[in-house]
Order: structure tokens, then C-alpha cells, then sequence
């Protein structure tokens, strides 16, 4: 049997903050920590862009990471990574890394450009108390790789299950859905989001009419999608042409216990985190 559609709501639109990281970066930081525990298992999403290079060429030099993943998304630029195991690799235009820092990684990320766009997201998605210290790992995927999805207008799918496609990236715990959606103008759409997922949609470019009872999204707004019970997805209408990110994942649940890149569930694991770095223990 077929149950009807029923879409979740905007339950507060988020304006992000300006603020500046790694060596001066410009960003607009729009999922912070006071949303932590409401979006659960995010921890913060960022996004970069700009075209003058002296709001990114310095980037982000070496620095540590515990705890959690790190999915850096490229739409426009190019960023160089290394890290303390020797491995480095390119990130291009529409391509993603996925890092999981797991017990411990000290990596830096650089422009490989002096002119030009840079614009992408960094989204942090938490581990686990059980995966908090596991190997760290990291993995680039070119442009090429990442499945296209169907649609009413173009859409990437990153990370998760979603029509029957599988993304680039999954995750047992977390459950993450990370979809890219391009819309025409008076375009519609319907997005399916797995029941008990906390999630959210990101407007990058024009603006989105969010629910069955609209709210329109404007560029560079992030909306909270509710949790009600019995809905199974969101649709959305787009009043020009526009670009969005749709992420959704299953909650933690767990405490979270955060001092800058290390995130565990207590206090005594992240001093033990920043005694470790400390220590060379990285």
C-alpha cells in the first residue's frame, strides 16, 4: 500500500556566522556547536567561497584532529592534502574527502591556486564512543565517482542510499544522506529522508520554498527540518534556479564533550586528546 506523502516543516532558518579559521580563512560557519545536540550526529558545517585570494591562500596548515569525520566538498578550486602518515592527494573541482581522524591525525590543507573561485564545504559528522579511537583513514573521490541520482533537476549523492542508488560514502552508525540538488526555477521535488534522521537542507544559490506549509529559504540560509512523527521526506519548490544541500543522519545520542579539533563524550578523553597531541602521540 501506498502512504501518502508527508513533509517535514522548516522548523528555524539559521543564518551563518562569518568567521575566520586556519591561517585567516574566510568562512561562513552555519552549523555551529549550539546546534550540536539538535542535529545530532553533525557537529558543524563551514562553507568557502570567494574569489579573492586573500581570503583563502594561506589556508589551513598543519593541525589535529580526534574523534569524529571530516567531508570536505569542492565545487569550485583546488586544496592539497598531507598528513603525518604520508599521504597527500589533490582535491578538485566536485570532488570530496572523507577523512575519519579516529584516534588521532595531524593534516593540513592547502589552496593549490593564487587566483581564481574557491568555494566548498567542510561538514564534521561524529564517531561513535566505540569508533572514537579507531585507525584513522581518508579517502579522495574525483568528481567522476561521486553517482548522480534521479531527479526533477541534476543531483550528486555523497554519502547514504537514496532511490535505490548508493552514494559515494556509507556509514553503519550514522546512517549519512549528503545529496547535492540543482532545481530550475518553479521546479518541485520531493526528498525522501529516513524516519528518526535529524536533518537539514543548506540553499548555496537561489532560493527554496521548504514544507507543505512554505517557507522560503533564501541563499546561503540553512533551514532545520522538524521531526515530525509520520512524515517521510521534504518537498520542496524552487522560486529561481538554485543549488541545495540535503543532509540528514541517524542521532548519537551520546554526550559531547568538544575543545576545537577534538571531539570525545568526556573531559577527560579530550585532555587526554590534547596531552596526546602534545606528546607526539598523533
Amino acid at each position: 500500500m501506498q502512504h501518502p506523502f508527508i513533509s517535514r516543516e522548516a522548523e528555524r532558518l539559521v543564518n551563518g556566522q562569518a568567521v575566520t579559521d586556519g591561517a585567516g580563512v574566510r568562512l561562513l560557519r552555519v552549523l555551529s556547536a549550539d546546534l550540536q545536540r539538535r542535529l545530532d550526529p553533525f557537529l558543524m558545517l563551514d562553507e568557502f567561497r570567494s574569489d579573492n585570494p586573500g581570503d583563502y591562500i594561506a589556508g589551513f596548515p598543519s593541525h589535529p584532529h580526534r574523534g569524529f569525520e571530516t567531508v570536505t566538498y569542492m565545487l569550485a578550486g583546488r586544496m592539497r592534502h598531507r598528513d603525518n602518515a604520508g599521504n597527500e592527494g589533490l582535491l578538485g573541482p566536485g570532488g570530496v574527502q572523507w577523512m575519519t581522524a579516529g584516534r588521532g591525525i595531524v593534516h593540513s590543507e592547502l589552496p593549490e591556486q593564487e587566483d581564481g573561485l574557491m568555494h566548498g564545504f567542510q561538514l564534521w559528522l561524529n564517531l561513535p564512543a566505540e569508533h572514537k579511537l579507531r585507525a584513522p583513514w581518508y579517502r579522495d573521490i574525483p568528481a567522476a565517482e561521486i553517482p548522480t541520482a534521479p531527479a526533477n533537476g541534476a543531483a550528486r549523492l555523497i554519502a547514504g542510499h537514496w532511490r535505490g542508488q548508493a552514494g559515494a560514502v556509507e556509514r553503519e552508525a550514522t546512517e549519512p544522506l549528503y545529496l547535492d540538488l540543482h532545481l530550475d526555477a518553479g521546479s518541485e521535488e520531493t526528498l525522501e529522508i529516513p524516519a528518526g534522521h535529524n536533518a537539514f537542507i543548506y540553499v548555496y544559490q537561489g532560493e527554496i520554498a521548504v514544507g507543505a506549509q512554505p517557507r522560503d529559504v533564501k541563499a546561503r540560509q540553512m533551514a532545520v527540518l522538524d521531526n515530525r512523527v509520520g512524515s517521510n521526506g521534504v518537498s520542496l519548490r524552487a522560486s529561481a534556479d538554485s543549488r541545495l544541500l540535503l543532509i540528514a543522519g541517524k542521532p548519537l545520542g551520546e554526550p559531547i564533550a568538544q575543545w576545537g579539533p577534538f571531539v570525545m563524550n568526556t573531559r577527560e578523553q579530550v585532555e587526554e586528546a590534547i596531552a596526546d597531541f602534545r606528546d607526539g602521540r598523533f
